[in-house]
């Protein structure tokens, strides 16, 4: 919680279980950039990256486009999420992971 009495980062995070069955199904060295990118999310004071440049902050390998989808290992894969905002714990919610 911050000092304004709201919670911030990081952030907690689920899966769907569509999307965790995707994630599980992937290889270990993917779901190592797909643990990476997630660290990336959970900690991110916006989690939907608002604002001009506003992911520029992150590792080359990740960029983010519009409000719910971060791309991961130069765009070969990328996570659609939804943050719920809501005062007691907000929380990412994963509803789509894909990777080629």
């Amino acid at each position: 919680m911050s000092d304004d009495g709201f919670f911030g980062p990081p952030w907690q995070m689920d899966w769907t279980l569509k999307a965790q069955a995707a994630r599980d199904a992937l290889p270990e060295h993917v779901r190592k950039l797909v643990d990476a990118a997630r660290a990336e999310l959970v900690t991110a004071k916006d989690p939907y990256f608002r604002g001009v440049e506003a992911d520029a902050g992150l590792p080359d390998t990740i960029r983010v486009e519009g409000p719910r989808v971060l791309y991961f290992d130069n765009y070969r894969g990328w996570l659609r999420y939804v943050f719920m905002h809501r005062v007691d714990d907000p929380q990412i919610v994963v509803e789509e992971i894909f990777w080629q």
